[in-house]
C-alpha cells in the first residue's frame, strides 16, 4: 500500500517573504521559467540517467493492467535503473528479480507489521519466507518496517520490529542488509521554518526509539517528500519555481541557511526535528518523491513532472541540504508506472510509464 500524506508544509512568515520577491522578480521568474520548459523540451531526448547512478524507483502494483513482472525488470535494466522498491514481498516479483543485479528494497506489508513486532518467531518466517530462498541470486539491500505508520495506530510496533528483522537476516547470513522505516511530512508537528522541524508530541518517544536503532547500524531514517502536495495545496504561498528546484534567489531564509528549494526545506525539517530527540547525526533518505504528470491542473503536468524528476536527481547527486551539505541521500523515485487502481486522478499519474510500458514523458 502506498499513500502519499500531505506534507504538513504551512507557511506563515513564507507569505510576506514571497510578497517581497514576487514584486522585484514576477515577470522575470515567468520568463525564466518558460525558458527552464523549452529548453528541457528540447533537450530531453538527450537526457539519460543510465550511467550507474544510484537512483531508484518505486513499483507500485496498484493497477489491473500492469504488465508481467519480467517485463518490469527487463525495463528497469533498459532504463538504467539500479534500485527497485517494492511495497509487498509478492512471490512472482521476487522469482523475475533473480539475476537481475537490481538493488532491491522490500516491504513488508503494514498489516504484518505487529506480528513481525511481537514475535521474534514471526520475522524468523517472514525472513525464512521472503529473503531466504532468493538471497542467492536477488541483491536484497534495504528491508523497510512500515510505510507511513508513524504516525498511526501501528507505530508503535515499528522500533520491535526493525530490531527482530535485524536480527532475523543476521542469522541467515544478511546482517549488512540496512533495514528501516519509512515515514511521511505529518510525523512532524512544525516544519517551517525548517529549523523549527519537531516531531509531533505523539510520535516523539517511538521516533526516539526508532532512531536509536537506526544509529546502532548507521542506518538512514526513510522520508517520503512530496513539494508537490506543499505547493498545490498553497500555491498562492508556495512559489512553483521553489517547488521545481527552479528558483534562482532564495526564498526562504533561516537564520544562516538559503533555501533555494522547498525540497531541502521539507528535508532539513526532518534534520531539524531528528536534532531535537538526540539524533543530530542520523542520516536520511528518501523513500519517495515524484510529481504527478495529470489530474489536477495546472499544478499537474507532463511539463512539471518532467521538470521535477530531473531537477531532483541532478540535486541529490550533487548536493546536500543547507544543514547538511555534501550529504548524498539515496533516493526513490515514484512511481515505475501510472497505476489505476490507486484513490483519485493526481494519485494515478506519478508514473514514469504507461501500463504498455510506453513513456508519459521523455526521461531514462
Amino acid at each position: 500500500m502506498e499513500r502519499h500524506a500531505v506534507f504538513s508544509y504551512i507557511p506563515r512568515m513564507l507569505k510576506l517573504e514571497v510578497e517581497a520577491k514576487n514584486k522585484q522578480m514576477g515577470l522575470m521568474s515567468s520568463m525564466c521559467r518558460l525558458i527552464l520548459v523549452t529548453t528541457i523540451i528540447l533537450a530531453a531526448h538527450q537526457f539519460s540517467i543510465s550511467s550507474s547512478l544510484p537512483i531508484g524507483v518505486c513499483y507500485g502494483l496498484n493497477g489491473n493492467n500492469l504488465p508481467p513482472p519480467s517485463e518490469v525488470v527487463g525495463l528497469y535494466k533498459r532504463s538504467g535503473i539500479e534500485f527497485i522498491r517494492l511495497y509487498e514481498p509478492r512471490s512472482d516479483v521476487l522469482e523475475a528479480l533473480r539475476g537481475s543485479g537490481l538493488a532491491v528494497a522490500l516491504c513488508p506489508t503494514n498489516e504484518d507489521l505487529a506480528n513481525i513486532a511481537q514475535r521474534p518467531d514471526a520475522a524468523d518466517a517472514w525472513v525464512n519466507t521472503n529473503i531466504a530462498p532468493y538471497m542467492s541470486d536477488v541483491l536484497f539491500r534495504w528491508i523497510i518496517l512500515g510505510n507511513e505508520v508513524i504516525p498511526g495506530p501501528l507505530a508503535n510496533y515499528v522500533p520491535a520490529a526493525i530490531a527482530n528483522t535485524r536480527n532475523s537476516l543476521a542469522a541467515i547470513g544478511l546482517a549488512n542488509v540496512t533495514v528501516t522505516t519509512a515515514i511521511p511530512g505529518n510525523a512532524l508537528e512544525a516544519s517551517y521554518p525548517p529549523s523549527a522541524g519537531a516531531f509531533s508530541s505523539d510520535v516523539t518517544d517511538v521516533m526516539i526509539a526508532v532512531a536509536g536503532i537506526l544509529a546502532s547500524s548507521d542506518a538512514p531514517l526513510m522520508i517520503n517528500v512530496y513539494p508537490y502536495f506543499a505547493y498545490a495545496s498553497n500555491p498562492s504561498q508556495v512559489p512553483v519555481d521553489y517547488a521545481l528546484f527552479a528558483a534562482t534567489t532564495p526564498v526562504v531564509t533561516d537564520g544562516s541557511f538559503l533555501y533555494y528549494d522547498l525540497f531541502d526545506a521539507m528535508v532539513d525539517a526532518f534534520h531539524a526535528a531528528l536534532e531535537k530527540i538526540g539524533y543530530p547525526g542520523l542520516r536520511v533518505a528518501i523513500g519517495e518523491s515524484g510529481w504527478p504528470s495529470a489530474g489536477n491542473d495546472p499544478y499537474t503536468s507532463i511539463d512539471n513532472a518532467m521538470i521535477y524528476n530531473r531537477n531532483l536527481v541532478n540535486h541529490v547527486l550533487t548536493n546536500g541540504t543547507p544543514r547538511r551539505p555534501g550529504e548524498i541521500m539515496e533516493t526513490f523515485l515514484f512511481a515505475m508506472f501510472n497505476e489505476n487502481l490507486k484513490q483519485g486522478a493526481v494519485e494515478q499519474n506519478f508514473g514514469f510509464f504507461y501500463p504498455n510500458m510506453n513513456p508519459v514523458y521523455p526521461f531514462w
